[in-house]
C-alpha cells in the first residue's frame, strides 16, 4: 500500500528518476507536516533547508528558510543543492512548482486530508521517499490507533459545542473555518460541531452570520506578528460580543501546526481541544 501511495504522489513528477530515490540525503522539506513527519520517522539529519511554515520540532528552524509555503522561489529552493524535494500539495506559486518539477530532480509531492486515512497516507508517502517504509508503517498506525480514540471519545459527548474557527480578521471581518476545512476536521474530532456553515473552507463571513453562528467556544491558532488575532480583539467584535463564547470567556488559542496541520500530533490536538471544550 506504501508502494501504492507513493506511486500516486510520483505520477505528478514523471522526470523523477527512480534509482535517486533510495537513501536521499540532502531533502528539502516544503510543508509542515510533511517536516514534522521527515522528523517523526528519524530522518531530521537529511534536512538541508525547509520552509517557514516547518516549525516543529523547534530545531528545525536552524535550517535555512526558505520562505512562505505558497509563495515559493524555485531558485531559492534549487540553492540548497537537494536530491529530494518533498512537498506538500498546497507548494505553490503553481509556476514556481512547475520549475521544480522540471528540474530533474525528485519531486515528491505530500497529498492533503483531515480523515484518518488521508493522514496515514502522507506518512506512507514520506515513508517511501526516505527509503523508510517499516518506520512509516509504525508510525501510521500509532496515528490511526490515536486518532479513532478520538473519534471513540467523542462519539458520546452531548450536547455538543458549537465551536467558530477564526483564522483572521479582515477590516473587522471574521475570517472563518467553514465546511470542509482542516478546522472543522478538528472541531469534529474534539466533539464539537463547526458553527460556521454555509460555505467551503476559509471566507470572511457576515456580521449576520456571525450572529447566527452564536458559538459556545471561539477557537483561534496561537500566534504573533503579522495577522495574529488576540482575544481582545475578538471579544470586542459587536457581533460576537452577547455571543455564548464570549460571554463565558471561551476563547481557545492553539499552536496552528498541531491544531491543523493533520500529522503524528493530531491525536494529542484533538485530546487538547476536547479538554478545553469540555474539561475532560
Amino acid at each position: 500500500m506504501i508502494r501504492l501511495a507513493l506511486a500516486v504522489a510520483l505520477s505528478v513528477a514523471p522526470v523523477i528518476a527512480a534509482p535517486a530515490m533510495a537513501e536521499p540525503s540532502r531533502i528539502v522539506v516544503l510543508g509542515g507536516t510533511a517536516a514534522e513527519i521527515v522528523a517523526a520517522l528519524g530522518a531530521q539529519d537529511r534536512l538541508v533547508a525547509r520552509d517557514s511554515t516547518s516549525t516543529f520540532p523547534e530545531s528545525l528552524t536552524a535550517l535555512p528558510d526558505l520562505g512562505y509555503l505558497r509563495a515559493l522561489s524555485p531558485e531559492g529552493v534549487l540553492s540548497a543543492a537537494p536530491d529530494l524535494i518533498l512537498a506538500e500539495a498546497g507548494a505553490g506559486p503553481a509556476e514556481a512548482v512547475e520549475v521544480l518539477k522540471a528540474a530533474g530532480l525528485p519531486y515528491v509531492t505530500v497529498p492533503e486530508g483531515y480523515a484518518p486515512e488521508a493522514v496515514a497516507a502522507k506518512i506512507s508517502v514520506i515513508g517511501a521517499a526516505l527509503g523508510a517504509e517499516t518506520a512509516a508503517a509504525a508510525l501510521a498506525g500509532q496515528v490511526e490507533a490515536g486518532l479513532a480514540e478520538a473519534r471513540a471519545k467523542a462519539a458520546p459527548i452531548s450536547p455538543k459545542k458549537r465551536v467558530l474557527f477564526i483564522l483572521s480578521l479582515q477590516g473587522g471581518k471574521v475570517m472563518a473555518g467553514g465546511e470542509g476545512s482542516a478546522a472543522e476536521a478538528i472541531i469534529a474530532l474534539a466533539g464539537g460541531v463547526n458553527a460556521a456553515t454555509g460555505f467551503q473552507g476559509y471566507k470572511p463571513m457576515t456580521e449576520e452570520a456571525v450572529l447566527a453562528a452564536a458559538p459556545d467556544a471561539i477557537l483561534m491558532m496561537d500566534r504573533s506578528g503579522r495577522g495574529a488575532v488576540i482575544p481582545e480583539e475578538v471579544m470586542a467584535l459587536p457581533a460576537l460580543a452577547a455571543s455564548p463564547a464570549v460571554q463565558s470567556g471561551a476563547v481557545i488559542r492553539m499552536d496552528g501546526l498541531k491544531l491543523l496541520g493533520f500529522g503524528p500530533r493530531t491525536p494529542e490536538a484533538a485530546a487538547e481541544l476536547r479538554a478545553a471544550l469540555y474539561g475532560a
